[in-house]
């Protein structure tokens, strides 16, 4: 089973926009695809209540009689969407339940010193330095020709990870989660830049996991 976790401990970095698109490209592609929402404000379980019963489907957590949550049957890829502040022996679980670690941030200052914080932690993290789990960053919101973009850049190259992406800030995906859709339910030639932009986050996740 594929599972990847989607993290940052900074509030809104775009994590649950990464989250149900990517889970929407998953379940586009024919995989049994879990949504599971840890956030306290459980966002992708309510965008999960939009959607249409047509479109391929996305699950969630299955709670037992014995309160314990797990993946449904049939379940071959987990899309995993992280609350704001995720550390310690909570992020420490997740990383184990995880095969891939996709990080999104922001190109503003404070967004970039929470990211720096967190990217540290990972380091640190047993299922990272034991090569369990690989970890890749993508910009969120980023307009390439300003300052901030070029700031985030020369910050995301400190450090020896993949950078997948740099997705443009577009009404796309906010109207898109208002019907509980993603970009890959939409008509392609409505999203072409943007599906262009999802190219190598599409490819690195479709690769097999390294060993």
């Amino acid at each position: 089973m594929k599972s990847f976790l989607v993290a940052n401990p900074k509030g809104g970095s775009g994590k649950s926009t990464l989250a149900t698109n990517l889970a929407g490209y998953l379940a586009r592609q024919g995989h049994g695809v879990m949504l599971g929402d840890i956030d306290r404000q459980q966002s992708a379980r309510e965008w999960l209540s939009l959607r249409h019963p047509e479109l391929p489907r996305i699950g969630t957590w299955e709670i037992g009689p014995d309160h314990i949550a797990r993946p449904p049957k049939g379940t071959s890829h987990v899309v995993l969407d992280t609350p704001a502040g995720l550390h310690g022996k909570a992020l420490e679980k997740m990383l184990k339940l995880s095969t891939r670690v996709i990080v999104p941030v922001q190109p503003a200052l404070f967004d970039m010193l929470a990211t720096r914080h967190f990217l540290e932690r990972l380091r640190e993290a047993k299922a990272i330095r034991k090569g369990r789990a690989d970890v890749a960053v993508i910009g969120m919101r980023v307009d390439p020709r300003t300052r901030a973009a070029a700031e985030l850049e020369r910050f995301l190259a400190s450090f020896e990870l993949p950078v997948l992406a740099f997705l443009r800030d577009t009404q796309n995906y906010v109207q898109a989660t208002a019907q509980g859709l993603t970009l890959f339910d939409l008509p392609p030639a409505r999203v072409e830049r943007d599906r262009e932009q999802w190219r190598p986050i599409l490819e690195w996740v479709d690769a097999e996991p390294m060993d």
